[in-house]
Parts: structure tokens; C-alpha cells; sequence
């Protein structure tokens, strides 16, 4: 899907259908606010859910005391619609709508947060980019925290494939960037009464010279690789 196609597909979803009429629906995120708990950030953190949507997680944020919270989506539509719930304390949250895969941030945060969001990107270069954005977007010390369907979970959402994920296949996709703190598999029961199978899993940022040298000793056996070809 392009861009256009994909903002589109989103806005008539939020526009034609209730909150309780989507699967992804989810009064109280259990999972995500583990993680905040398990890593103890403090109030202060900057916080950014990637495809938050009209999600339940800012609310949940806001009261815990959470002062600095952004919130992404494509769709302006989900977007409107927290805020209509959220009212005047959503003049409190940073909105953006942009697609995760294209997004450029202005500044970095220490928990990026994406359930069912990065499922969606299934092309090479798309997920890339994603990855790139998040590593230079998250500080130092910050955490990643991603959720998408497992391999036992659905292969499509809102009839869209989706890319399903193991913690083998999220870990190394990440691993250049990232190293893996754990993985949980969670069941998530959607209004219609149907089970949809998780894997969620967080991450620490490697340190910068850690990164350097994974990306020097790839570059060093491609080289080595390239030179021991045999000559035509």
C-alpha cells in the first residue's frame, strides 16, 4: 500500500466505526503499563506511542502523572477522537499524524512505545526506515517497547496483512541497534470475543561504539567476502 492509500484506508476506519467496533480495542493496556512498571520510568520521561490512535494508553498515562507524552498516528480521525474524550487534558499531549515508516522527530524520548504498529510495515525498506528513525530517536538510556502479532496471531488486521513476528525474528530484526531486555506472548480478547496471540518485547539502545563495530565487522566480511571471489 502506499502512503495515501494506507492514511486513507485509516481515516474512513475511524470515521465509520465505534470505539468498541475494532479489535484492537483495549479499555486498560495491562501490558504496556507492565512494561512502564518493569523499567520504573519516572514521570518525567518523554513518552511517544507510535499508531496510538484513540488508544486508551494516554489516559492511562496522564493518570499515573505521565507530563510529557506524544502521540503518532496516520490517522487524524483517531487522533480527534482521544481528543474529544481526553478534553481539556489533551491540550496537555503532543499530537502528530504521520506515518511511523516516514516520521522525522524532533526530539528524542526515553520509552517509544508501538503495539500493533509495526506489524503493519511489510516492506524491506519501510521497516528499515522505521528501525533507523527509532534508534536515532531514542535517547542513551531509553527503552523500546513493541507489540505485534505472533506467529500464532492473525496474519491480517482491518484487511491488511501484517507481518507476524517471534521473539527469534523481532530480535534479530532489531539487533543492530538494539539488544532485547525479555519477551511475553499475551492473549488479547477483542470486543467480538476472539483471541488474537501477541508477542511483546523490549529493548535497550546499544551503545554507539557497539553499533559502530557491528556495522565495521559487517562491512569488514562483506569485503573479505567480495575478495575472495574468484576472478572471471
Amino acid at each position: 500500500m502506499e502512503y495515501l492509500d494506507k492514511k486513507k484506508h485509516w481515516e474512513n476506519i475511524y470515521q465509520t466505526k465505534d470505539l468498541k467496533d475494532v479489535s484492537w480495542y483495549q479499555p486498560t493496556p495491562t501490558t504496556s503499563l507492565d512494561f512502564l512498571k518493569q523499567f520504573n520510568i519516572p514521570t518525567t520521561a518523554k513518552i511517544i506511542d507510535i499508531g496510538g490512535g484513540d488508544s486508551f494508553l494516554v489516559d492511562h498515562l496522564l493518570d499515573l502523572g505521565y507530563t510529557d507524552i506524544t502521540i503518532l498516528d496516520i490517522s487524524a480521525a483517531s487522533l480527534d477522537r482521544a481528543k474529544q474524550r481526553l478534553g481539556d487534558r489533551a491540550t496537555t499531549v503532543k499530537w502528530i499524524v504521520a506515518d511511523a515508516a516516514t516520521f522525522k522527530p524532533s526530539e528524542q524520548y526515553d520509552f517509544w512505545h508501538d503495539r500493533a504498529s509495526f506489524h503493519f510495515l511489510t516492506e524491506e525498506q519501510e521497516i528499515t526506515n522505521y528501525i533507523d528513525i527509532i534508534q536515532k530517536s531514542i535517547k542513551p538510556e531509553g527503552i523500546l517497547v513493541i507489540g505485534t502479532f505472533s506467529e500464532q496471531g492473525p496474519k491480517k488486521c482491518s484487511g491488511i496483512e501484517i507481518k507476524q513476528y517471534s521473539e527469534t525474528t523481532m530480535t534479530d530484526r532489531l539487533k543492530k541497534f538494539f539488544k532485547k531486555v525479555n519477551c511475553i506472548t499475551v492473549d488479547h480478547q477483542t470486543p467480538f470475543d476472539t483471541m488474537q496471540n501477541f508477542i511483546f518485547c523490549s529493548f535497550m539502545i546499544l551503545p554507539f561504539d557497539k553499533i559502530n563495530l557491528k556495522v565495521e565487522t559487517r562491512a569488514h566480511l562483506k569485503k573479505r567476502g567480495d575478495s575472495e571471489k574468484p576472478n572471471d
